[in-house]
């Protein structure tokens, strides 16, 4: 275990963190805190689940991934520059958001929690990328380590900061709105960071023409042909690569899989601030214990998480954290009928934040290992956006199925926890070419 801890010891992993917790923060704009401030203004469970589907846009943004591959802007880099640009928008967003009203404003409320979702969900492209392209080609031990570092960071950035605006709106006049400014300011001091950043040094062009088997570097001009060419390179080749690859049985396999394994948390995920807030914790409760504990535990599990992918391998790291996700449903369960208990609640969010980073490292490691690194970004946002899909999309009716239950939120995480079994019985049957895929890689 020591000699997988040398791992870490890269100053590469830094930006990776930073750039996890960049990834992280947005969901606090578009969840968290959106959330709080719909639940406070009076709205109804199933309204604040339909707010969940403008996640969708994490499900589809695999369609203008190849443009993150392709284009490259004209300062800081292909990774950098995307990362940076999206950046800026969301902190754009955020500043509107401080002119908002919910009760005045609503429609306009969600169309800047869109447009939020929409830079967000593209600067993960760019960013994933980045961790593929930085990492040498056929280390795992590598990709395991840079999986633990990001999922450390996002939540940092999801829980370490996101737990701030909590306690501003239980101990200062600032109401939602106001607490937006200091959101965008936040995102302000990361775009500063990615300046900072090394831009990974890949040939694209050339891991590109290797792929595909078309010249590298073209005359210029833009002749039909070469024109035609453009478009079947960028937005074709990262997705019939994959599937040429791996085969379509074994690919839709693959992808079936990465649908179905996170849909229990997400249910979770969607409700749990309207159920703390329902259950009688304050907003000081759900930033201490929700954010900022479960930040550590998460930090923590998502660094031994990463060594025990390096030591024992992914397959045995999904599995262990897909058992811990159902048993992490059942605690908050146990909450729903015996009231708002902080010493249950720090149990149960100690359960649920080694179980989220444990299955996301996991899940980021196993499909960084399915890239070619010609495409990383966009196989990447690919097999994310149907991680996501199952997250965001099937977890928007979360609000109607807790309605149908007449609030009864010791069943609906009993359901939760049922919900992940589908998925490891399918992770047990596919477990020989999981393993297979790790040592083909070790070996190239």
């Amino acid at each position: 275990m020591l000699d997988s801890l040398k791992t870490y010891h890269d100053r590469r992993y830094l930006s990776i963190f930073l750039f996890g917790i960049t990834s992280g923060f947005p969901w606090i704009m578009i969840s968290s805190v959106l959330s709080a401030w719909l639940k406070d203004e009076g709205l109804s469970r199933s309204a604040i689940g339909l707010f969940g589907a403008i996640f969708a846009v994490y499900s589809f943004n695999f369609l203008w991934s190849p443009l993150i591959d392709r284009v490259k802007p004209r300062f800081l880099g292909q990774r950098r520059g995307w990362i940076f640009i999206m950046q800026g928008g969301i902190a754009l967003c955020c500043a509107l958001m401080t002119q908002l009203s919910a009760n005045s404003h609503l429609f306009y409320l969600a169309l800047v929690g869109l447009l939020i979702a929409i830079f967000s969900s593209t600067q993960d492209i760019a960013i994933d990328g980045y961790r593929i392209d930085v990492i040498e080609e056929n280390d795992n031990d590598g990709l395991s380590a840079a999986s633990s570092v990001a999922t450390a960071g996002w939540w940092t950035g999801y829980g370490g900061l996101g737990a701030i605006p909590f306690f501003i709106a239980d101990n200062s006049s600032w109401y939602w709105p106001d607490i937006y400014g200091l959101l965008a300011l936040f995102m302000l001091v990361l775009m500063v960071t990615t300046v900072f950043a090394k831009e990974p040094d890949i040939d694209r062009d050339l891991l590109r023409s290797q792929a595909t088997g078309n010249p590298a570097h073209s005359n210029t001009g833009a002749t039909p042909s070469k024109i035609a060419l453009w478009f079947k390179q960028t937005l074709v080749a990262p997705f019939s690569e994959f599937f040429s690859r791996n085969g379509v049985k074994l690919a839709l396999s693959f992808l079936l899989f990465i649908f179905l394994f996170k849909i229990g948390e997400a249910f979770l995920g969607r409700m749990s601030i309207v159920f703390y807030k329902e259950i009688g914790f304050s907003n000081s409760d759900i930033g201490t214990y929700s954010k900022l504990l479960n930040w550590w535990v998460t930090i923590i599990f998502s660094l031994i998480g990463g060594l025990v992918n390096i030591r024992y391998g992914i397959y045995k790291g999904l599995m262990t954290a897909g058992i811990a996700m159902a048993a992490s449903n059942l605690m908050f369960s146990l909450i729903a009928t015996t009231g708002p208990d902080v010493t249950l609640l720090a149990a149960a969010v100690i359960i649920d934040g080694f179980t989220a980073a444990w299955s996301t490292v996991a899940m980021v490691a196993f499909i960084s290992l399915l890239c070619n690194r010609a495409f990383s970004a966009t196989q990447y946002a690919l097999m994310a956006s149907l991680s996501v899909a199952g997250r965001t999309l099937v977890a928007s009716s979360s609000g109607f199925v807790v309605d149908f239950l007449d609030g009864n939120w010791s069943q609906f995480f009993v359901i939760t926890a049922l919900m992940v079994i589908p998925s490891l019985l399918f992770l047990h049957n596919i477990r020989h070419k999981i393993t297979h895929l790790e040592k083909s890689k070790t070996s190239e």
